[in-house]
């Protein structure tokens, strides 16, 4: 099959990522820091070389302010669920998926917060400046994602943080889309959360990810348990990360992440931003003119992520990704993605859109056969 939906999990992985989770699994696998033997003291240490690897990578200060989640999801809700207050004000995009928008909204429904929307453009850009007309007395947080989980399109993320440190405003960064092929540094863009999984484009195994919070910022946890350390109290230890990571960890999946991290860096993320521009661009320039195609996303490196959307006519977006998997062996998405304010912004709520993820496993081949299968599709609908 030729894998085109990266934006959703990335695949393959690389074999490091395999070779070090089977290592894990059949070396060391016991609990980190529940024991004092050999095997948990090594699934420890294990544990905490991944946060220096992954704070290297984001240039985080002290790796004790990453937590580990099991997805993006679970970060951004504890966020949103753990910082808000009754009364508080919430500025969020039209570009947001539904793991930021679906607790806003409960929240809204609660009464407990206001939330604003900043709308997007024609491609989902958005201004700093609208997020600034919406700043009030009472705003406790803003939220943006990295990049468009539909379209791939790049926010100002640096613009849009030097504004919340101006008004002193906490930022929450969804690094979902983006992370691994985007440069993120948190000090520089004045992140003051994110939240990033690590199955996506940081290469690693489902099932895992991370929240980053900046030091002296306390947030209340979604859960309390076991965390291996203050065992003698029936109080949640409010120390960074035990404070957000009750539970035995996904040791395995930590490992992996951190072992498609190293692929990452040994690649060098410019390359790979490079290499999937140049497959975007082929692609882009191989149905631009085909009948019946309209295309939804920007093609400048520094704004896309490495998505294409698109339609073909009026077809249903879920129909046309059918006849891709069905006919010709193409995995990619239809649909609504998650996200129905990035659809509307974009005018497609009616059909959705078909998204083509790009990732640094595809090759010149697959994007030469792809262009040949919309074309052919398109041909079919044309008569």
């Amino acid at each position: 099959m030729i894998y085109l939906d990266n934006a959703a999990t990335s695949f393959p992985k690389p074999n490091i990522v395999y070779d070090e989770i089977y290592r894990c699994m059949r070396e060391y696998c016991a609990n980190p820091g529940r024991s004092g033997h050999k095997m948990s003291l090594a699934s420890a240490i294990a544990v905490q070389e991944a946060r220096e690897t992954i704070s290297k990578f984001f240039n985080i200060r002290n790796p004790l302010q990453i937590a580990f989640t099991k997805n993006a999801t679970e970060a951004l809700n504890i966020i949103i669920q753990g910082t808000a207050r009754a009364g508080c004000h919430i500025i969020a995009t039209s570009m947001e998926h539904n793991s930021i928008l679906r607790p806003l909204k409960e929240l809204e429904k609660k009464g407990i917060a206001e939330v604003s929307i900043v709308w997007g453009n024609e491609t989902g850009q958005i201004d700093p400046a609208s997020i600034k007309r919406l700043i009030k007395s009472n705003t406790s947080l803003i939220i943006c994602t990295l990049s468009s989980n539909v379209n791939g399109i790049i926010m100002p993320i640096e613009e849009i943080g030097k504004l919340a440190a101006e008004y002193n405003i906490p930022f929450l960064l969804d690094a979902a889309q983006g992370a691994g092929s985007i440069n993120i540094d948190v000090e520089k863009m004045n992140i003051t959360y994110m939240a990033f999984p690590g199955h996506k484009g940081l290469m690693g195994p489902q099932g895992t990810g991370g929240l980053y919070i900046k030091e002296g910022m306390f947030v209340k946890p979604l859960l309390k348990g076991g965390t291996g350390s203050f065992s003698s109290s029936l109080d949640q230890p409010e120390i960074m990360p035990d404070l957000h990571e009750s539970g035995t960890l996904n040791l395995p999946g930590i490992v992996g992440l951190k072992a498609g991290i190293e692929f990452i860096n040994g690649l060098g993320i410019e390359n790979i931003k490079l290499y999937k521009n140049m497959l975007l661009k082929r692609l882009y320039e191989g149905i631009k003119e085909i009948d019946g195609v309209k295309i939804y996303s920007k093609m400048n490196i520094n704004e896309n992520s490495g998505i294409l959307a698109l339609n073909i006519f009026d077809c249903d977006s879920t129909e046309i990704a059918e006849i891709l998997s069905s006919k010709y062996n193409i995995a990619v998405r239809g649909g609504y993605h998650c996200a129905p304010l990035a659809h509307k912004t974009l005018g497609t709520e009616k059909q959705g859109l078909v998204r083509f993820s790009l990732g640094c496993f595809n090759t010149i081949e697959d994007i030469d056969y792809t262009i040949k299968a919309i074309r052919e599709i398109s041909s079919q609908y044309s008569k």
